[in-house]
This record gives C-alpha cells, sequence and structure tokens, in this order.
C-alpha cells in the first residue's frame, strides 16, 4: 500500500484525506515535524506533504532557508526514494526554487490547492 506522511505547520494546509482514501493511500498526519522524523525511522512513506514557509525570521537565518530543511535532510537518510509534494503561499513562492536546489521536489503547488491539482501530482501528472 502507498503511504503519505502530511506535515501540517499552519491553517492552510488543505484536507485531502478523502482523496487518499479514494486513491489506496494510507495517510499518517504530524502536526511537529519532530513525530513525523521519529516516524520515518521506523517506515519510510512513498509521499511526503507539507507546505513551504520560508525562513522571514531570524530563527532561519544562516544554513537554513524554511521551515521544512530539516525534515527534507531527514527524508534524504531513511526515505530518499519518497516523493516531496510541497504547498506554497504565494508570498513564498519566489523563494521556493532555493529549496528545489538543495532537494529533490516532486510537485509544488500554489495556494489554493485542489483535489484535482493535489490527484495530479500523485498520480506523477507534475507540471
Amino acid at each position: 500500500m502507498t503511504t503519505l506522511f502530511s506535515l501540517i505547520e499552519s491553517p492552510f494546509h488543505p484536507n485531502f484525506t478523502a482523496l487518499y482514501r479514494q486513491l489506496g493511500i494510507a495517510e499518517a498526519s504530524f502536526g511537529t515535524a519532530r513525530k513525523l522524523h521519529k516516524a520515518l525511522q521506523s517506515q519510510p512513506p512513498d509521499f511526503l506533504v507539507g507546505e513551504f514557509i520560508y525562513g522571514w525570521a531570524n530563527n532561519y537565518a544562516g544554513a537554513n532557508l524554511c521551515n521544512l530543511d530539516v525534515t527534507l535532510a531527514s527524508l534524504q537518510h531513511f526515505a530518499p526514494q519518497a516523493k516531496v509534494i510541497v504547498f506554497v503561499h504565494p508570498r513564498d513562492e519566489p523563494h521556493i526554487g532555493k529549496l528545489a536546489e538543495r532537494f529533490p521536489i516532486h510537485a509544488v503547488l500554489k495556494y489554493p490547492v485542489t483535489a484535482q491539482q493535489m490527484q495530479a501530482a500523485l498520480q506523477g501528472e507534475t507540471e
């Protein structure tokens, strides 16, 4: 069975649980990156879905670009075959290329994200 980890760190993250179920994908949702990292160690997912939040604040200064840096580094170690789907707010979209330079990204979906866009990304129909 295909597995998908959702990292839900903001209220903007759309709920596609019904779509995942319809497509035969088992979803595990995580409210913190730390819990997701722990789960990665025991079960590598086929997909990781998370929201790109650019590091406008000082806590991302230096090596970290956004909220997903550490998670994607962990993913490369524990589940290098996993496909990454990233949601992005229009204000952060100009910076998503920097993340794609560091990590492989399967699809970037700009808010508002529709179920049809998500289904296309899950089925390999990326832009």
